[in-house]
């Protein structure tokens, strides 16, 4: 089998600043291939975004190792660390994060101008409609927030983080705000981006979604374990 492009051993992070430490991450190890799906689940508190956000480069463990496609970033610094997540990580959270005064052309667009410089024009805008059709909401890509569903803004999110053509996509209970139906939608979408060889991993409530990845781990007071799906 191929190297991992995700890497961590031994990734501990404590919580300070109360009058005892407390543990949110304990010894987690963990490894995600290119194309690979997992779900993190566990109870409110168990360190599901902490985890997350190591993953993403927001937060940083206070003790282990982080090695992305075999080279260690556990301690870069944060201009190098801004620049790594431009590059390689795309993002979706519960709330949207849509700018409500721009299309979902330009919302996706945002992506492109914030995490790779200057494109000309037309590449520009025909990687944006790439990413829409991905997510199969193309014919509203002039629709502004405030004439689409929850559903809809939540794949306008899912393309821009598309757009960028990561290699880890990371989601944090991104169907949260949606009803069934719709968030099987959003989640059909997030897989679809693994056949391409992007990595997925979903922070969820929701069982049967955590259930379509091809890897689930259970967060419990800092301690992961994880189990393959059928």
């Amino acid at each position: 089998m191929t190297s991992p492009i995700i890497e961590l051993q031994g990734i501990t992070k404590v919580l300070k600043g109360q009058k005892e430490p407390r543990t949110i991450l304990d010894g987690v190890d963990l490894r995600v291939h290119a194309g690979e799906s997992l779900a993190i689940v566990g109870r409110s508190g168990s360190g599901k975004s902490t985890l997350l956000s190591v993953l993403g480069l927001f937060d940083r463990a206070d003790q282990g190792s982080y090695a992305l496609a075999g080279r260690d970033i556990s301690r870069l610094p944060e201009g190098k660390a801004a620049k790594l997540r431009s590059s390689h990580y795309g993002f979706v959270f519960q709330r949207f994060f849509l700018l409500k005064h721009l299309t979902a052309a330009q919302n996706v667009a945002m992506a492109l101008v914030n995490g790779q410089g200057w494109l000309p024009r037309r590449e520009r805008r025909a990687r944006v409609m790439q990413a829409l059709e991905q997510v199969e909401i193309a014919h509203l890509a002039k629709n502004r927030p405030s004439r689409m569903s929850g559903g809809e803004q939540q794949r306008v999110a899912i393309a821009r983080a598309l757009v960028r053509e990561p290699q880890i996509l990371l989601a944090d209970e991104p169907t949260g705000a949606l009803d069934t139906e719709t968030g099987t939608l959003v989640i059909d979408a997030l897989l679809a981006a693994t056949t391409r060889g992007c990595s997925l991993i979903l922070v969820t409530h929701d069982l049967a979604h955590a259930g379509r990845m091809g890897r689930i781990a259970h967060l419990d007071k800092g301690v992961l374990t994880e189990r393959v799906n059928a």
